[in-house]
């Protein structure tokens, strides 16, 4: 994991550069706007902030809004993914992934989504996160912190379906899942396992095929943006976390 921000490397901007119209003539260079939007992510810097020497924050929104819009980050992050997967000598789609949730604290004066989690005593969201067995993020879904994580991981299914389930086998979560969850993933012949740790066991104590999830939730910390939700739509909130999955995975090329 790499701490710090980098500008895109020719090799990193070539990986992306098929997902973007390059051929009509633009006042923005669009590398420029992929690092400003990534600078973004890292920092944590408002928009109206953007250093001056870089294009103006309301055309880097402009960007970001439409990208977000077109589901291109998703798109981008999928193929990513699936990129450094094969470069460790795997298959590009996973027959095995994992699921978990975090709660974090919305910004003041947001009334979207939002909720109180009563366990984890946070007024704010939740995130769920997919992964696969290295931690790479495939589907992320954001919603009140007090909706309850299996009905609302239902919601998600077709998602994972549609991203990984040309191999997929199985999925890992943990006791909130095992019900209306995987009964839903069980009508798409998926199985369900419950992984937790044993009941008389002290504090934490790592989880064979679970502990990923949880070090992928731990990996945001390294991302101001995402630290605490500063967004009023879920959609932002959901490419920001695609963003900084498709940072990581654009640091692993050399």
């Amino acid at each position: 994991m790499t701490k710090q921000w980098k500008s895109l490397t020719d090799p990193q901007w070539a990986a992306i550069s098929p997902f973007f119209d390059l051929k009509r003539k633009r006042k923005h260079d669009l590398p420029q706007i992929i690092n400003c939007i990534l600078w973004l992510l890292r920092t944590g810097c408002q928009w109206r902030n953007l250093p001056d020497a870089w294009p103006h924050w309301q055309a880097v929104y402009y960007y970001f809004d439409r990208w977000k819009t077109d589901d291109l980050f998703e798109r981008i992050n999928a193929t990513l993914n699936e990129m450094d997967r094969k470069r460790v000598g795997r298959m590009g789609k996973p027959s095995l992934i994992c699921i978990d949730f975090q709660s974090v604290k919305l910004s003041p004066m947001i009334n979207e989504e939002r909720g109180l989690d009563p366990n984890k005593r946070v007024n704010g969201r939740k995130r769920q996160f997919v992964v696969d067995t290295e931690g790479r993020l495939w589907v992320a879904h954001v919603h009140a912190a007090n909706e309850a994580d299996g009905p609302t991981g239902c919601t998600m299914v077709s998602s994972i379906m549609w991203r990984v389930g040309e191999r997929l086998e199985k999925l890992y979560g943990d006791q909130a899942y095992n019900g209306v969850f995987a009964e839903e993933l069980a009508r798409w012949s998926i199985d369900f396992e419950k992984a937790a740790r044993p009941e008389s066991s002290l504090g934490f104590v790592p989880v064979a095929k679970r502990w990923v999830v949880e070090r992928s939730i731990a990996w945001t910390n390294f991302f101001r943006r995402i630290i605490k939700d500063y967004e009023y739509t879920v959609s932002s909130s959901v490419n920001w976390l695609y963003l900084a999955n498709i940072q990581i995975m654009l640091q692993r090329i050399p």
